[in-house]
């Protein structure tokens, strides 16, 4: 299994700016099938913690901010 590292390994990106985790958001973690996601203690940030995405999307269309993006590879799309 790979741990994502950077921002650019991972298929699913949360704009922190964005992202209302600090304020008890939840969903994004919630909807995964996979349990990919997780809040980031120190940040209070979502963020993906495996790279297994399955690109089924419910983290990006649930998100009450738009806040999650998932970046579909060309030849899956």
């Amino acid at each position: 299994m790979t741990i994502t590292l950077t921002r650019t390994q991972a298929p699913v990106v949360v704009d922190e700016e964005k992202c209302i985790a600090d304020k008890g958001c939840t969903v994004c973690v919630d909807v995964c099938p996979l349990d990919l996601l997780a809040i980031d203690m120190v940040k209070n940030k979502a963020f993906m913690k495996f790279d297994e995405c399955w690109y089924c999307m419910p983290c990006e269309q649930d998100c009450p901010t738009g806040a999650v993006h998932v970046n579909i590879p060309y030849l899956v799309r």
